[in-house]
C-alpha cells in the first residue's frame, strides 16, 4: 500500500511541476508580449490562477503524506508513548472532521458553480472548487491510513509526532544527519586501513 501511495505522490509531484512550468510560460510570455509587443495572452492570468490553486491543494496532499506540515510539538515530544498516541489519534480525528467539512463545502460550491463560466476561457468555474474536493478525498484517505496504522500498532515511536517544529529545524537535522554519515564513513574507511 505504501508503494502505491508513494507512486501516487510522485505522480502528483509531476503534475505540480508541469503546472508550474505552464504557469511560468504563461506569465513570462504574457509579460514579454505586453511590454515588448503591446499585446498579450488573454487567458494567461485566469489559467495561471487556477493552476496555482490546484498546485496548492495537491502540494498539501504530498506534504500531508510526508508529514511536512508545520506544527508545535514541544508538549507532545515530552509525553510518554501512550500520550503521544492519544494526541496523534485526537489530532487525526479532528483533521478528518475538518476535511469532511472542506469536502462538503467544496462539493456544494462545485455544484453551485457548475454552470457558471469563467469570463475569459469560458470553462466552468467548478474546476476551481473541484480542487477542494480532490484534496479532501485524498487527505481523508491518507489520514485514515495513518490512523489505522496507529490503531493497529504499526507506527514506530519515532513517527508518533507527525509535524515539523520549523523548517530551520528540519534543515538542521538534515545537515547534521549528513555530517554524521560522513563522519561514520570516514571512521569506517580509517578502520579498514
Amino acid at each position: 500500500m505504501n508503494r502505491w501511495i508513494d507512486r501516487c505522490c510522485a505522480g502528483i509531484e509531476a503534475l505540480i511541476a508541469a503546472a508550474l512550468a505552464v504557469m511560468v510560460v504563461l506569465v513570462f510570455g504574457n509579460v514579454v508580449l505586453r511590454y515588448g509587443f503591446n499585446s498579450g495572452i488573454t487567458l494567461s492570468e485566469e489559467v495561471s490562477r487556477w493552476l496555482f490553486i490546484w498546485m496548492t491543494f495537491l502540494g498539501a496532499v504530498v506534504a500531508l503524506k510526508e508529514h511536512g506540515h508545520l506544527g508545535v510539538d514541544m508538549v507532545v515530544q515530552k509525553l510518554p508513548p501512550i500520550g503521544k498516541k492519544i494526541c496523534l489519534a485526537i489530532g487525526h480525528v479532528v483533521m478528518l472532521y475538518i476535511v469532511w467539512l472542506l469536502f462538503q463545502g467544496s462539493t456544494a460550491q462545485t455544484r453551485i458553480n457548475w454552470d457558471v463560466t469563467a469570463p475569459v476561457t469560458g470553462a466552468s468555474m467548478a474546476v476551481v472548487y473541484l480542487s477542494g474536493v480532490v484534496f479532501s478525498v485524498l487527505a481523508a484517505f491518507i489520514l485514515m491510513l495513518d490512523l489505522l496504522r496507529l490503531l493497529t500498532g504499526r507506527i514506530a515511536e519515532s513517527d508518533l509526532v507527525m509535524v515539523q517544529e520549523s523548517e530551520e529545524a528540519v534543515q538542521l537535522q538534515q545537515i547534521l544527519g549528513s555530517q554524521d554519515s560522513t563522519v561514520q564513513g570516514d571512521a569506517q574507511q580509517g578502520a579498514r586501513k
